[in-house]
């Protein structure tokens, strides 16, 4: 699930950091631009975890910055495909059920990836899972779920422009940089209590 990754980077230390230990500077610049941050076909970057190598600063004309080339390791979160997590459903629509976890949002199990027997009341917004002729389980919102993992979706999405930034309301329904499809079919699956 967390990976440890190596990437090389040209990292600008800006003049006010010169007077910091260079290890310190660079640190702190790189956990800037990565930290929680999605790099496409890798995953979800959570820290910097070490720096190894350091070249020597160049300096480029019109700006008073220092130019570092840098390999370094930063901890990732990629679950692997078949993987079982627990996470908390966030809400239920007809067409499925979106997933959180403690720190990524974007999970999705689609109706067709759900219990054979499994249908969708709208009035209690709530997926059921009919396991046998008596018993009628439900999934509804907060309650905590296991899931295993089918697809991940990266979308290459463009920064935000100053407009945006500004504090204009983004669309809610935008695509997200790293989404994930899961299932909910087998044995163990779904709502944890009812296994317990």
């Amino acid at each position: 699930m967390f990976v440890l990754s190596e990437i090389q980077d040209l990292v600008r230390i800006p003049p006010h950091t010169f007077n910091t230990p260079i290890h310190h500077a660079i640190n702190d610049e790189l956990h800037k631009k990565y930290a929680n941050k999605v790099i496409s076909n890798l995953g979800l970057v959570i820290s910097v975890w070490d720096l190894l190598d350091i070249n020597d600063g160049m300096l480029k004309p019109g700006d008073g910055a220092s130019f570092v080339d840098v390999k370094f390791r930063c901890i990732v979160w990629k679950p692997f495909m078949g993987e079982i997590l627990t996470g908390w459903v966030k809400e239920c629509t007809a067409e499925g059920i979106k997933v959180r976890l403690t720190f990524f949002d974007d999970i999705f199990i689609p109706k067709n990836l759900l219990f054979e027997s499994c249908y969708f009341k709208p009035v209690e917004l709530a997926w059921v899972w009919k396991a046998d002729e008596e018993n009628e389980l439900y999934i509804e919102s907060n309650e905590k779920i296991r899931f295993r993992i089918e697809e991940e979706i990266f979308a290459n999405i463009k920064p935000k422009s100053s407009v945006e930034a500004s504090g204009i309301e983004e669309p809610k329904n935008k695509t997200p940089p790293y989404a994930i499809v899961a299932s909910c079919q087998a044995e163990g699956m779904g709502c944890v209590s009812w296994w317990d």
